[in-house]
């Protein structure tokens, strides 16, 4: 290419880290739907293995139950609860923007928090209710 060539002017496209790009807590939590998102998935095949046992009879139901009581299994559990609540409120979150409101700057980033928070919360709620009901 030469001087003249008007594409020679174009700036480049920077790279996403580094100096060019700000942390934004809407990419974050953007990348945490799409993951939360997988583990759904995931976690549903541990629902379906739940019914499967069930109907095989009270051997491999009492193994699965002994698996889910265990820290492992409940980390898991906890986990996928929590996975769950927030891939919910940040649905929420994106039929409000999709009804064309909250778009602001500011407004964006509260709305980023109150999911984070509510789906702490929710998950915080249904473990205190499991656990002592």
């Amino acid at each position: 290419m030469s001087a003249k060539d008007p594409a020679a002017n174009r700036p480049l496209s920077p790279f996403m880290l580094g100096q060019y790009y700000r942390f934004q807590l809407s990419s974050a939590l953007s990348f945490l739907h799409r993951i939360t998102g997988v583990g759904l998935a995931i976690g549903s095949l541990g629902l379906a293995a739940w019914v499967l046992c069930a109907a095989m009879g009270p051997e491999q139901y009492a193994a699965y139950t002994g698996f889910a009581a265990s820290p492992f299994g409940q980390f898991l559990l906890i986990c996928w609860s929590w996975a769950l609540f927030y891939h919910a409120c940040n649905g929420v979150r994106h039929l409000v923007w999709d009804g064309g409101k909250a778009f602001e700057r500011s407004q964006v980033d509260l709305g980023g928090w109150i999911v984070v928070l509510s789906s702490l919360a929710l998950t915080a709620v249904l473990w205190l209710v499991v656990c002592f009901a």
